[in-house]
C-alpha cells in the first residue's frame, strides 16, 4: 500500500516525487514510457522565463515568477546546469513598439522587476547579429537556459535514493476507489494500491481522469512543436534568449542558447489529434525558418545537425490545473502544465504538497532526507592532472566513446548502472550526451550498444533504441548454422 502514487514522470512529476521524498511516507511514480523525461519534458526550448508573458494573476504567472527563483536552490543542491543568459524581446517597428510596451504593463503586474527597454544601438552591442529590422528590445535579465532532460533526471535520482520508488514501461490502464483506497492498473495486469493519487500525465492527463471521474473539467489537446538543433560550434552566434512578440498560439519561433553550446531555433505551434506521435513536417520546419530570420542576420542554417518536434499539453483553459478533484477525493490534477512549465515545475511541486494536498499536516519531514545530488564531472572539462588521475584509478576513462561530445566509456559505464540507469541508446544520449553531436551517432552508436549489453549482460538482438519495441536488430546475420 502506497501513500501516493505519481502517474507521470516529466518535468512535473519528478519535481513532485522529489518533494514527497522529504517526507515519512511511501510513494511510487509509474510512468508509461521507457525513461523518465521522455514526451513533453523531452522536446522543449529549455526556458526559465523570467514571467513577464502569463497573464496576470494566474497560476502561470504565480509559479513562473516563484519557479525562476527556486531554480537558483535546485542548481545548487541537485548540480544542475544554468545558463544565465538574459533575453530579448524584440519589436520591428512603431505598431510592434506599441506591443512591446504593453507587454511591459503585463510584465510589472507579474511582478517582475528587472526589465529595461533598448535601442537597436544598443542591443546590437551585446547581440552582433541582431536581425537589422529590430527599432527596440525589451531586455530581460532573470531568463535562463537549463537541460531539462538532467533537471528531472537529478529530481528522480534524488527521490529515489530517498526512498521513492519509480516503474517505467508502466502504462496506467484502469483506476477504482474502494472503501478510500485507489486501485491503479497497470498494464492491464498488476495492481497497485494507494491513499492518494495524483495526476501529472500530461498529454493523457484527461485520459486518465476518464477513469475515475465522471465528468472531467477539462480537455487536453495537444500542440507540436518543431525545432532545428545547429551545431555547438555556433556557439556565441547569440548570447540572449531572442524572443519575438507573442501572441495567441504561445511565445512564437525563438533562438535559444543551449547549455552545451548548440542554439535551437523554434517552435512553431500546430494542434494536432494525436497524443502519441511527434513528427516534423516540410511546412513546419520552413515556418521555422521563415520566422527566425525575423530575429537574427545571416543565421547559419548550414550547421544544422538535427531536426526534432515535441507534443505539448494545452488544455481547453486558460492556466494550469492543479487542484483536488471535485468528484473524488484524494485524486490530484496537475494538467494543462505547457509554457511556463518547465519554470514553474518546482513551484508547481510545492504548491501542490504545501497548499492543495497539505502534505506536512499528515506527515512528519525526515530526519535523513538528503537534498544533495552529486553530479559526476565531466571528464573532458578536467584539467589533464585530474583526467591521468582518474585514468590511473580506471582505464575506461581512456577510451572515448563520442568523439564530438568526447564522452568515455565510464561516463557511459556509469549511467547505465547509475540510480536511473538506462538500458536503452536514447537514455544513453540523454544522460552523457554520447550521439547529441555532429555525426548525431553515426561513430558511437555501435559502441554504445555493445557496452549496454556487456553491462546488462543482454544480447544485442534485446537492445533498443527507446521504447521496449524499438529494437535495432531482428537477428544475426552471420553466424554458423
Amino acid at each position: 500500500m502506497y501513500d501516493y502514487i505519481v502517474v507521470g514522470a516529466g518535468i512535473i512529476g519528478s519535481f513532485i516525487a522529489r518533494e514527497l521524498s522529504k517526507y515519512n511516507l511511501k510513494a511510487l511514480v509509474v510512468e508509461k514510457e521507457n525513461d523518465v523525461a521522455n514526451v513533453q519534458t523531452l522536446a522543449n526550448s529549455a526556458i526559465l522565463h523570467s514571467g513577464h508573458n502569463p497573464k496576470p494573476n494566474t497560476l502561470k504567472s504565480k509559479l513562473c515568477l516563484l519557479g525562476n527563483k527556486l531554480y537558483d536552490e535546485v542548481e545548487s543542491e541537485l548540480s544542475i546546469p544554468i545558463l544565465r543568459t538574459g533575453a530579448y524581446v524584440l519589436a520591428h517597428n512603431n505598431e510592434e513598439e506599441k506591443k512591446l510596451d504593453d507587454l511591459v504593463v503585463t510584465t510589472k503586474q507579474n511582478e517582475v522587476t528587472e526589465f529595461e527597454f533598448l535601442s537597436f544601438d544598443e542591443a546590437v552591442k551585446y547581440e552582433p547579429n541582431l536581425a537589422k529590422t529590430v527599432t527596440k528590445v525589451l531586455s530581460l535579465p532573470t531568463t535562463s537556459v537549463t537541460y531539462p532532460w538532467e533537471v528531472a533526471f537529478a529530481c528522480m535520482e534524488n527521490a529515489i535514493l530517498n526512498g521513492v520508488e519509480f516503474r517505467k514501461n508502466s502504462e496506467v490502464t484502469n483506476i477504482t476507489k474502494t472503501d478510500d483506497i485507489f486501485k491503479i492498473t497497470i498494464n492491464n495486469t498488476d495492481i497497485a494500491e494507494a491513499k492518494h493519487l495524483i495526476n501529472a500525465a500530461g498529454v493523457k492527463a484527461d485520459d486518465i481522469a476518464e477513469m475515475i471521474e465522471r465528468n472531467v473539467e477539462y480537455k487536453i489537446t495537444p500542440r507540436i512543436g518543431e525545432y532545428f538543433v545547429l551545431d555547438k560550434r555556433v556557439k556565441g552566434f547569440i548570447n540572449h534568449v531572442l524572443y519575438p512578440l507573442p501572441t495567441n498560439l504561445g511565445k512564437g519561433v525563438l533562438l535559444t542558447p543551449q547549455v552545451h553550446g548548440n542554439i535551437l531555433i523554434g517552435p512553431n505551434s500546430k494542434f494536432v489529434d494525436d497524443k502519441d506521435r511527434a513528427n516534423n513536417t516540410t511546412d513546419g520546419l520552413r515556418y521555422v525558418k521563415d520566422n527566425a530570420v525575423l530575429l537574427a542576420d545571416n543565421l547559419p542554417f548550414n550547421e544544422i545537425i538535427r531536426s526534432f518536434a515535441g507534443v505539448r499539453s494545452t488544455s481547453n483553459q486558460e492556466d494550469f490545473i492543479i487542484r483536488e478533484s471535485n468528484e473524488v477525493s484524494g485524486f490530484y490534477h496537475v494538467a494543462g502544465i505547457d509554457s511556463p512549465g518547465l519554470t514553474a515545475a518546482p513551484a508547481i511541486a510545492n504548491y501542490l504538497l504545501n497548499k492543495i494536498m497539505m502534505v506536512h499536516e499528515k506527515y512528519d519531514t525526515k530526519c535523513n532526507f538528503n537534498p544533495k545530488r552529486e553530479k559526476l564531472q565531466e571528464f573532458h572539462t578536467l584539467p589533464n592532472d585530474q583526467q591521468n588521475e582518474l585514468i590511473k584509478q580506471d582505464s575506461s576513462y581512456a577510451n572515448i566513446i563520442c568523439k564530438c561530445e568526447r564522452i568515455t566509456e565510464k561516463e557511459v559505464i556509469d549511467a547505465i548502472n547509475g540510480p536511473l540507469g538506462s538500458s536503452s541508446i536514447k537514455g544513453i544520449k540523454k544522460r552523457t550526451r554520447a550521439g547529441a553531436g555532429l555525426c548525431q551517432g553515426g561513430y558511437c552508436e555501435e559502441k554504445v550498444y555493445k557496452l549496454i549489453a556487456r553491462e546488462t549482460k543482454s544480447s544485442p538482438l534485446d537492445i533498443v533504441y527507446d521504447s521496449q519495441k524499438s529494437n535495432l536488430f531482428v537477428s544475426e546475420s552471420k553466424v554458423k548454422k
